[in-house]
């Protein structure tokens, strides 16, 4: 068989080191994560299944969209909780 000149002339494989990582500044990050099981301090938030979801800052607007939710998904578990006396009020 005849050999073709590309084929018996190969070269080994180069080895390729992988670039350095980014350098990142040192120090912790500012993070700005509301947690979901946190209670908040102050105004009303709406409870879904037993979790905080959304914090409003007057009652009208927390019983609005906690109605909204209500309407679109009948079957969730929906309270409005008062941070100042601590307390929920289903809707």
């Amino acid at each position: 068989m005849k050999q073709n000149s590309a084929t018996s002339s190969r070269r080994p494989l180069e080895r390729v080191t992988p670039a350095e990582p980014a350098a990142t500044p040192q120090g912790p990050q500012p993070r700005n994560i509301q947690r979901a099981e946190a209670v908040p301090a102050r105004g009303f938030a709406i409870m879904v299944d037993g979790c905080m979801k959304t914090n409003y800052d007057d009652e009208a607007a927390a019983k609005k969209a906690a109605t909204d939710l209500m309407s679109r998904f009948p079957k969730l578990h929906v309270q409005i909780f008062d941070a100042a006396p601590k307390t929920r009020s289903k809707v």
